[in-house]
């Protein structure tokens, strides 16, 4: 996610590892989790547990269960771990691999896109995985009266029953997510800055994008990479507590891909899209404008 202008390395040298990358992408994942974030996780997360709720019931439910609270269940430890952790891998290995891209040739909206899938893989598989499933038994397991196990007890029990398989069950949709979800903000937040330099006069397409330029590409990734919904669907399904007698066990991808279809049909592959458009746009702002920002920022200060 480097900052086109802002932060290239000298030509035919190796770019230096920066640490200062791993830093700021996990307090920015922290700052995007504990705001707009992890409320529009929890509705996404619901809506896509109980497909037969519409988006004014799952936010009513989502408060009945906790007041405002309600709507950051599985904020901490689970989301704060996830994303001082994840953010960092995410910017650390898609801003490698962009520029690595960019060095052999290819295009940034082709480098994008290889940043952000193998940015989004290396999160699945290094620190999402028992994370993503905790946050999602935190929104969907039973809370009525004499609920009062603690989220850690939960963990343990799980990790007791099941092991570590258990806590890191559903993990190959996760990762098929992430890889889909960043190589479709990174790369359409790319094209999207590519066309803006593409339509100005030719006197200004070398220079560097502004501020709302930068935002709007931002914008327009993060809602349109929202078109894998149905893996976001399949892996609360696959991560899910609720009870039901007719879901068989253990399910697989393609098992559960077969379970929602039956239950739900085509429509259920996108419950919860609204609210996944509204935390894929806010987090990509986050992400890719905050990240580009605050690089170039630093890379000044350096400079």
């Amino acid at each position: 996610m480097s900052a086109e202008g802002t932060i290239a390395a000298t030509p035919g040298k190796q770019k230096p590892v920066s640490w200062v990358n791993l830093a700021l992408g996990g307090a920015i994942q922290t700052f995007e989790v504990s705001t707009l974030g992890q409320p529009f996780e929890v509705v996404k997360t619901h809506m896509a547990a109980n497909r037969n709720d519409g988006l004014l019931q799952s936010v009513q439910k989502t408060y009945q269960r906790g007041g405002i609270k309600g709507f950051y269940q599985g904020l901490i430890p689970w989301a704060w771990i996830e994303a001082s952790t994840k953010g960092a891998v995410l910017l650390f290995a898609s801003s490698e691999i962009e520029h690595v891209a960019k060095k052999g040739g290819l295009s940034a909206t082709a480098a994008g896109v290889l940043g952000g899938m193998g940015g989004g893989v290396a999160q699945a598989y290094t620190t999402m995985g028992f994370c993503t499933f905790m946050k999602t038994v935190e929104v969907t397991r039973h809370k009525g009266a004499g609920a009062n196990t603690s989220t850690l007890q939960v963990a343990a029990e799980i990790f007791k029953r099941e092991g570590i398989t258990g806590l890191n069950r559903g993990v190959s949709a996760v990762a098929v997510r992430q890889m889909t979800n960043w190589g479709s903000r990174l790369g359409i937040a790319r094209f999207t800055e590519s066309a803006i330099r593409y339509f100005r006069p030719d006197s200004t397409k070398d220079m560097q994008l502004s501020t709302g330029e930068r935002l709007f590409a931002s914008v327009i990734g993060g809602g349109l990479a929202c078109w894998n919904q149905p893996i976001e669907v399949i892996r609360v399904e696959m991560q899910s507590q609720l009870k039901d007698p007719a879901r068989p066990t253990n399910l697989g991808l393609v098992g559960t891909a077969k379970y929602i279809w039956q239950r739900n049909g085509f429509l259920g592959f996108y419950r919860g899209v609204t609210p996944r458009i509204g935390l894929g746009i806010y987090l990509t702002v986050c992400m890719v404008f905050g990240g580009d920002s605050l690089k170039a920022w630093v890379a000044q200060k350096h400079s």
